[in-house]
């Protein structure tokens, strides 16, 4: 197995530090935040270094705040300068694992995300009868701090770097604490409880290593049970066969292995259908010939849309934003067969 030496000195290498903050502020610099860092960026990049070079660089405190999209989540924001550091330090060590990955998980990697992965989901609609759809209880307050540093360590050999990833798991300790509901498992004693865990969803590093934390589980579904057309987008996941039978045997493994790695399914849903019925995914239902946006996702962007055209009229809104959320949501539905829902919701908005 190759390993990795001598990266720290990257990592806080001030051109590394530069394009870390320019992809940090990227979409982002009107805000008060990224503003006042551009003001002073050379200075505050120098302290950045001096603080990553002697090992006393400190995160700042998470600003926490719950979205509905629809389901409830808690979105917990780094500081930028912070976000200047993930970038950093992403940009080192996210290498190493983009060629490990498998070709079918498709979250926050370049040259994949949303619409391949649902491109690939419709392949295999029409190669398969059978589909088994799983997607793991709170993720990311359940990542174990401990099996994630290990992971790291089997290919990271520079203790400088570790250092570095532990003090961001650290600092996002107790943001997720009340998101996560107790599990134990099997040889857990009481002090299951205090295991550090947990990955702030908002943090660039936390989507990136989230995909580290279950590559093991995806090259074990591949590799071991031997399923041919498996998907994943984050926690989510899709497996498909032309067997009931073998699907059924494949989530009996998939909950054993997921265990090891302290996750759990949500086994109530983790159901086996035909895919004749249609493969939710992604906020779509995917059929062998075209793609449906699921009701509940019209239903809350006409709220949504309504809400802000309501904040416009009183002037409490930029006719920008209005619009760069409008154009966000039509790049998104397109990727379904959705030109009669985006007339309909849109066709009677005048500004």
């Amino acid at each position: 197995m190759k390993t990795y030496k001598h990266l720290y000195p990257q990592v806080y290498d001030f051109e590394n530090l530069y394009l870390a903050y320019r992809k940090a502020r990227k979409g982002k610099r009107g805000r008060a935040q990224p503003a006042s860092f551009e003001r002073v960026q050379e200075d505050e990049l120098l302290t950045l270094q001096a603080e990553l070079q002697s090992f006393t660089y400190k995160p700042g405190e998470y600003h926490s705040f719950f979205i509905h999209d629809p389901k409830k989540r808690l979105i917990s924001a780094a500081p930028f300068r912070d976000r200047v550091v993930h970038h950093a330090l992403c940009r080192v060590i996210e290498p190493i694992w983009e060629n490990r990955f498998i070709h079918d998980t498709y979250a926050n990697r370049v040259g994949k995300g949303t619409h391949r992965a649902l491109d690939r989901t419709q392949e295999f609609a029409r190669k398969y009868r059978y589909f088994l759809q799983c997607d793991v209880r709170q993720f990311f307050p359940s990542i174990d701090h401990a099996i994630l540093i290990a992971e790291f360590s089997r290919r990271i050999k520079d203790e400088q770097v570790l250092w570095l990833c532990g003090v961001i798991l650290k600092s996002g300790v107790g943001v997720l604490a009340e998101e996560y509901e107790m599990t134990y498992f099997t040889g857990d004693d009481l002090f299951a409880a205090h295991r550090p865990r947990g990955l702030p969803i908002g943090n660039l590093t936390s989507q990136f290593w989230a995909n580290v934390y279950l590559n093991d589980f995806d090259h074990y579904v591949k590799r071991q049970i031997k399923c041919q057309a498996y998907i994943r987008y984050v926690d989510d996941f899709l497996l498909f066969s032309d067997s009931k039978i073998e699907l059924d045997h494949w989530r009996k493994q998939i909950i054993q292995k997921l265990a090891g790695l302290r996750l759990t399914l949500h086994e109530e849903c983790a159901q086996i259908f035909p895919t004749s019925t249609g493969i939710p995914f992604l906020g779509f239902r995917v059929y062998s010939d075209h793609r449906l946006l699921k009701t509940r996702k019209a239903i809350h962007f006409r709220r949504k849309l309504q809400h802000r055209l309501n904040k416009y009229a009183e002037g409490m809104l930029d006719i920008s934003k209005l619009d760069q959320i409008i154009k966000s949501w039509t790049h998104y539905v397109g990727y379904g067969d959705t030109w009669g829902l985006r007339r309909s919701i849109l066709g009677g908005v005048a500004l």
